[in-house]
């Protein structure tokens, strides 16, 4: 497996984050996955203890970094475990979840929720009992109703209800900002949220029934040997996608830097359609594989919110984050990094 590693380095962080996790021990719950393992990458180049809480005790995208990295093997579902994992540790940052792409936030709403919760519930309590002095809570775009703002300011993610697409996954990250807010109020626990908007980039998931829109076009315009390929849809819904080291520094930035429970975005301005995005894909993977790209639309396939496009303002006036990695060059790392798999 060739390894990929973050081009975000410590002077891209403010200062006072540099020197809020120089030295300083961070648990990530979901450090060893795609999002999780980025965060893991760039606390390192920070100067950060890291510990990461593992079923498996390690992740095949760290070997690189695996000596630096302590990893504790354990299950957020379980209490006990949780309560482990946090023990002595000032700086929690919480990533791990239950997610899927379209089809599987569709079909099993209820055990995404549950799941979710029953991680939300075991870390926030392990981080009292721990007393842990700072907590990021990673919630999602998908707490945003069908019929939102565009683009969405923060204000709305308790407006009506979360898109029906993902509903088990928006109420349970409304949920879990409901009950971060609850334990900084009666616990007195410093709790920063974000709501990071749709991720992509290296070390996504590609199986078909996990993958979000992204990694399945590209597994689809890389796997297709002639004409064009399948696109879900009528081309019309839009997105703003985010790539993965502007998340993992975001959810880094807003963990030193975001007030107690005031929840900002996480994402870009930049908006675009799927029928833009796959266009672009199948010129990206055209220019080593000749792919013609013929959507077929179909009325049938899901689609879920009709739009989303990011407000990122309160994260450039509270915090002075904003994303710097456009479609075009996150795309092309992307495919990059597939095609060496």
């Amino acid at each position: 497996m060739t390894i990929y590693q973050s081009s975000v380095t410590k002077g891209d962080f403010h200062s006072d984050t540099q020197a809020f996790f120089d030295g300083r021990q961070v648990l990530v719950t979901g450090g060893g996955g795609f999002v999780g393992s980025h965060v893991v990458e760039q606390l390192l180049a920070l100067g950060a203890k890291v510990r990461v809480l593992s079923r498996s005790g390690w992740s095949n995208f760290l070997t690189h970094c695996e000596s630096e990295v302590e990893f504790m093997r354990g299950d957020l579902m379980d209490e006990k475990s949780a309560v482990e994992a946090l023990s002595g540790v000032p700086i929690v940052m919480h990533l791990a979840a239950d997610i899927g792409g379209l089809y599987y936030s569709s079909t099993q709403p209820a055990t995404i929720f549950q799941k979710n919760m029953r991680m939300a519930i075991n870390l926030l309590e392990a981080a009292r009992i721990g007393k842990s002095e700072r907590v990021f809570l990673c919630s999602s775009a998908c707490v945003y109703p069908r019929d939102c703002t565009i683009p969405t300011p923060e204000t709305e993610g308790f407006k009506e209800e979360p898109e029906t697409s993902c509903a088990g996954y928006g109420w349970s990250k409304r949920m879990l900002e409901f009950l971060g807010a609850q334990y900084n109020r009666e616990f007195g626990i410093s709790v920063a949220i974000a709501r990071p908007y749709n991720a992509y980039g290296p070390r996504d998931e590609f199986a078909p029934e996990r993958s979000h829109v992204i990694p399945a076009l590209i597994d689809k315009a890389l796997s297709t040997t002639s004409g064009g390929f399948e696109v879900w849809g009528d081309g019309d819904t839009s997105r703003s996608f985010l790539y993965v080291d502007d998340f993992a520094r975001g959810t880094i930035e807003a963990t030193a830097r975001a007030h107690d429970c005031d929840v900002i975005n996480l994402g870009s301005d930049e908006e675009i359609t799927i029928s833009d995005l796959s266009h672009m894909i199948a010129r990206i993977v055209g220019r080593r594989k000749q792919v013609e790209l013929v959507p077929q639309f179909g009325s049938d396939g899901p689609t879920g919110q009709p739009r989303r496009k990011c407000d990122p303002r309160k994260a450039r006036e509270t915090i002075g984050y904003e994303a710097s990695v456009g479609m075009e060059e996150g795309l092309t790392r992307t495919v990059d990094w597939y095609l060496e798999q």
